[in-house]
């Protein structure tokens, strides 16, 4: 049977993804682990993942580490392309702190958009102050 006769969508060559939001009250209270584990397992499902906030500096690692190790043991899997866009940069001392206070209250950093997505779909991601520009695999 084909891939059309099945249902499944098609852009191009590319075969057919989604695009997931995922807000930080999903994952505040997992572990980092179990962060990484929800993550991947929506990249792994072909999916371009819009994350409220941003994964700590530790856990991006992690999780490109683990992405890394992946390639070549998972069929058709590249790694992720991974892009982050948070608030104005010139922000006053008082307003800096002020909105570390309020991440600190709220579990993480709401100024930021993280975006990740399969490198089987997502060629680059270029990042501007104003925008991110997604160019997809044809």
């Amino acid at each position: 049977m084909s891939d059309k006769k099945r249902g499944e969508k098609h852009l191009g060559n590319i075969k057919g993804f989604s695009i997931q939001f995922l807000p930080y009250s999903e994952i505040k209270d997992l572990n980092s682990d179990d962060r990484i584990r929800k993550v991947l397992g929506i990249i792994l499902s072909n999916n371009i993942l819009i994350l409220q906030g941003r994964l700590n500096s530790n856990e991006e690692a992690r999780l490109i580490g683990d992405t890394m190790a992946m390639i070549g043991h998972i069929k058709d899997f590249r790694g992720i392309e991974l892009a982050v866009i948070s608030g104005n940069e010139k922000e006053s001392i008082f307003g800096k702190m002020a909105k570390g206070f309020a991440n600190i209250l709220a579990g993480g950093d709401f100024s930021a958009i993280t975006i990740i997505g399969p490198a089987s779909i997502v060629k680059e991601m270029k990042r501007n102050p104003k925008k991110i520009e997604l160019l997809l695999n044809r």
